[in-house]
Parts: C-alpha cells; structure tokens; sequence
C-alpha cells in the first residue's frame, strides 16, 4: 500500500507539473463535416408525444389525425389521466402533450371557439419552443379548413404550458450537456496519454521489471484524474447554483454517485486508448475525434436524438454521455429518484465494467 501511495503521489506531481497546451488536430474538422452533413438538422421530426381526448367527438379525431399525418409528431401513446401524463414526462417518454377537454366539438359549434391545452417539456428550451410552434400551425391550418367546409369562423386556442422550466432559460439544457462534455474530456484526454507516456519517456522497462503489480500501475494512473473530475463536478454544481440559479431538484448524492461512474466509464476509455495508442499524438487524437464530438452531437445535448438517421440512433447508443446526459436531467431538473435512472445507471455501470476490463486485459498482454 505505501508503494501504491507513493506512486500516487508521483502522479498528481506529473499532472500538475505538465502545462502543455492540447491541440487541436486535422481529423477534427472532417469529422465535424461529417456529422454535421449526415447526423444533424434545424427541423425537428418526430417527436414523441402523447393525446388525451376526454371528447371523443368527430372533430376531435380530425384533429389527432392531422397531428398525427404529420412528420413532425409521433403519436407514442393515449394517456387518460394527469398523473399518467406527469409520469410519461418524468420518464422522457413523450416531449409533448396534447389535452382536449370534454364537450370540445359543443364550445367549437355553440361558441365558435375551444380550447386544447398543449404541455410541453420545457428542460430542452428550444426543442420546446419549435414542437409548440409546430403544433400551433397544425391547429391554425385545421381552423382555416373548418372555415371553408363549415362557413362559419371556428377558432381553436391552444393554451401551452412549459414544464421544468417555464422561462424556458438556456441553462437547464446548457449545464447538464457542460457536466457530460466536461466530465468526459477531461477524463479521457488526460488518461488518454498516461500508459503511451511511460513508453515513450522510457520509463514503463523500469515498471515492468520492479515488483509493483500491474492493476497497482493502472490504479495510480486513474486516481489523480478521479479526483480532479470530481473536483470539476462539484465547482460546476456550485457556479449552477449560485450564478445560474440551477439547483439540484433530486437526490445530489445520487447525482454525484451516477457522475462518479461516468467518470469511472470515462477514464476506462481513456485507458484503452493510452494503452493501445503508439504515441501521445495518437492518444490525444483518438480521444478528441472518438470522445468530444460524440459527447455534443450524438446525446441529446445539442440536438435530438430522434431527429438523426436510424444508423445514427444506434450509433447514439454506444455513447457513455448520452446515458449520463439523461442522468442529469432527470436527477438535476426533474427531482426523480434511482427509480427513474436505474437503467441507463445499469447501462454506465455495464460500459465501465467492459471497458476496464478490455483495458487490464490489453495491459497484461504488453507486459508479456
């Protein structure tokens, strides 16, 4: 043990002491172009959302039918109560619901004007903003078609109603994206050239032949970047709260236990990476193009998920941040529990596993 604290020691002195400024690389711009061209859009399409129609008029099945026609929207579900509602939200089931009162075809034909209530999930401001924008022209489109077939003037209002986060401000969305982008560069860059380092300073025939085992080697090269992550974890909760007013609504042990495993997943990747790499330059360059544009691009962070090809949903999948992304705002800005996250947690746990263990395993073949 005082050979492992030792070397623990020699570690953070290596960190802090290295002040070397990380390039940026020339693979980076290509890969932006590519996902840029290929993954992403400013049209939102298909997005989830859920109808209650507590009429079950005629009219009312016009309408669902013309949401439903359109590439816009995704019908999952019909949901019968406020409570079935709140859990489909809490769940990230649906991003948005449509609530028809009773007697809506009667107030529509007596009065000339109804009402439907639309909530959306406002913890994502833009998405928010463009899927009840979408819903608004779909119900003014279907009053100017009631017109020319009634003669009448019919009117329709949507009353919509923003969730989590009513102002609809940037940073509920910005600061869970900033914790998962973070969190992950950090991690893997640093971790990244730790092992490839050693090789290329000559240093690893010296670890190789002393009597200090090899998980011992790993163990202190994580345990320095553990701790400056979690550092950064904590400075970012606090700046949230104290210059964004982002508190967390959840459980904050339970925030910091699911953030530390995707620390844990993160430097894994990272060590893989210093393991298998022939260089520093290599390590670096892996780690930015594999790690940073996924952690932005394919998580939900900056554009959704649903809205990409199917091959890129996939792909979406493999990403530790996306996982951990949902962790947060569910945690962070909708005050759910372990009920709510066990499976992408499980998820986290399973990739940190694998990836540790690929990692030892690769790390025993060198020392043969």
């Amino acid at each position: 043990m005082k050979q492992l604290l030792t070397f623990i020691r020699k570690e953070f002195l290596h960190v802090f002491r290295d002040r070397k400024t990380l390039l940026m690389l020339f693979g980076l711009p290509i890969a932006q172009i590519v996902l840029f061209g290929f993954a992403l859009s400013n049209e939102v399409k298909n997005s989830r959302i859920a109808v209650t129609d507590y009429s079950k008029d005629p009219v009312t099945t016009q309408l669902i039918d013309k949401i439903s026609s359109s590439s816009y929207f995704n019908i999952q579900r019909n949901l019968n109560s406020a409570q079935q509602i709140d859990a489909a939200f809490k769940k990230g089931d649906i991003r948005m619901a449509v609530i028809f009162p009773a007697n809506f075809s009667t107030d529509l034909t007596h009065t000339g004007k109804a009402t439907i209530q639309v909530i959306a999930d406002a913890s994502d401001p833009n998405l928010a903003t463009t899927i009840t924008n979408y819903i608004t022209r779909i119900v003014g489109d279907f009053n100017t078609q009631s017109e020319l077939s009634t003669g009448q003037p019919l009117q329709i209002l949507p009353e919509v109603q923003m969730l989590y986060n009513p102002e609809l401000k940037g940073a509920p969305n910005f600061v869970p994206g900033v914790m998962a982008l973070v969190l992950m560069l950090v991690c893997t860059m640093m971790t990244s050239v730790a092992i490839v380092k050693e090789k290329e300073l000559g240093t690893m025939e010296i670890l190789l032949v002393s009597p200090f085992k090899p998980i011992y080697i790993i163990i202190s090269k994580l345990t320095p970047n553990l701790l400056i992550s979690v550092v950064n974890l904590f400075v970012i909760l606090v700046l949230s709260a104290l210059f964004l007013d982002l508190h967390v609504k959840g459980s904050t042990l339970l925030l910091i236990f699911c953030s530390i495993l995707f620390i844990l997943t993160s430097l894994s990747i990272g060590l893989l990476l210093s393991i298998n790499a022939k260089t520093q330059q290599s390590a670096m360059m892996a780690s930015l193009m594999g790690m940073m544009l996924p952690t932005m691009l394919l998580t939900g962070f900056l554009f959704p998920i649903e809205n990409m090809p199917w091959p890129m949903q996939v792909l979406a999948n493999l990403v530790p941040s996306r996982w951990y992304f949902i962790i947060v705002k569910r945690v962070m800005l909708k005050g759910m529990g372990f009920g709510a996250v066990w499976k992408e947690t499980l998820i986290l746990a399973g990739m940190c596993l694998a990836l540790f263990a690929i990692s030892l395993r690769r790390f025993k073949i060198r020392l043969q």
